[in-house]
Parts: structure tokens; sequence; C-alpha cells
């Protein structure tokens, strides 16, 4: 499965989300392991660097300044605060890949996607959804530096995401120690859109 034949297909936008603790970058991380044909669009944020991250790879790092200075600028399609730093979305990171023909692979928080439907209502949208709240639980109480009032905060905000399900087109069960099935649900979901009568079109 990880060869395709979409050239005559419309690259897509594939939105990717989910809570936080989820595993959304896991899960990213081993659609790259595979090789697959994506375009993964990085986005950028004010947060510390957290161990085995890569300035460029799994985001733009960048000090709030800076962040200001693209806001005003008109560079990101989308930003919001979350959890104290800030995220955006670069315009240039989609137009990038699409200009390349490549579908686009966007991970962003729930926020984020809500407010890029309504930018761009022809992405594909899916939510990654944790196998149990005990599970999504267990997950951020192994990151560390989080505190008790940070792990109570995520965990009352991850089920105000999940009932947001609706806003999304698909959903996938991410299992920690089966990322193999969430990704290869991930690849069927994009060849049945690139299968569709009525291709999606993205107007960027």
């Amino acid at each position: 499965m990880n060869k395709f034949n979409f050239a005559s297909s419309s690259p897509l936008l594939i939105v990717i989300s989910g809570p936080s603790g989820v595993g959304k970058d896991a899960v990213l991380s081993e659609m790259k392991k595979r090789n697959l044909p994506f375009y993964y669009a990085v986005t950028v944020t004010t947060r510390p660097k957290r161990r085995g991250e890569k300035d460029g790879a799994d985001y733009h790092f960048v000090s709030e300044s800076d962040f200001r200075q693209m806001v005003d600028r008109g560079e990101l399609i989308e930003w919001a605060k979350v959890y104290g730093n800030y995220y955006g979305v670069p315009r240039r990171e989609l137009r990038e890949g699409l200009g390349q023909g490549k579908d686009v692979i966007l991970k962003i928080d729930v926020q984020g996607a809500a407010t890029i439907k309504q930018i761009l209502p022809e992405a594909v949208f899916i939510f990654l959804l944790p196998p149990s709240i005990e599970e999504l639980t267990s997950r951020l109480m192994q990151r560390q530096g989080l505190s008790d009032s940070e792990l109570s905060l995520r965990l009352s905000k991850a089920q105000e995401e999940m009932d947001k399900l609706s806003l999304f087109d698909y959903v996938v069960v991410s299992q920690k120690d089966r990322l193999d099935i969430a990704v290869s649900e991930i690849v069927s979901i994009i060849t049945a859109e690139k299968c569709r009568t009525k291709q999606r079109k993205l107007r960027l």
C-alpha cells in the first residue's frame, strides 16, 4: 500500500485532528516511515521544542514576536492560542504542497480544524479518537512536565473536542500499539476520496 497512481485526481488537503495525547504525531511519524507520497505541512508554534523534535520538520519554532509579525503580514491562514502557546498554519506550506500536485497532510488541533473547515470546506477532515478516555488519560500522564491541573484541563478539553465529531468527515481510532491500523485506515480514506465521481476542488 505504499504506491499510488492518482495523477489524474486533484490534490487533496487532508486535515488530521484530535485531542491532545491521542497520538497525532505518532500516526504522522508512522506515515512518513512508509514513504507515502504526501506533502506534510509544517505548522508554526511558539511553544518550546520537546525532546527529539526538529525545527522545520515537526514544527517551525518561532518567538512570540516573530509569530505576531507573521500574523500581521497575513502569512497564516489560521492561528490560535492553545494551552498558553500560539500555533498557526502558514499559507505557503499549503500552496507549496498543492502546487506540486501532492496531497497535503495537515495536523492541527480541533479548534484549528474547525476554522479551516470554514475557510476550506472542500478539505478532508479526519478525527483521531482514543480507544477510551482511560487510555487518553494514561497517555497524557506519561507526558513530562504536566501538572495535575494541566492534566485535568486537557482531559476536560478533550471531552469538549470529542463532542465536535460532527464537524469531521471520518473518524479513526488511534491505538497506541497498532499505529499501522490507523495509518491503513487513513490511506483507505484518501483512496476512497480519490475514487469519488465528484472530486473535491480546493480554492486556496
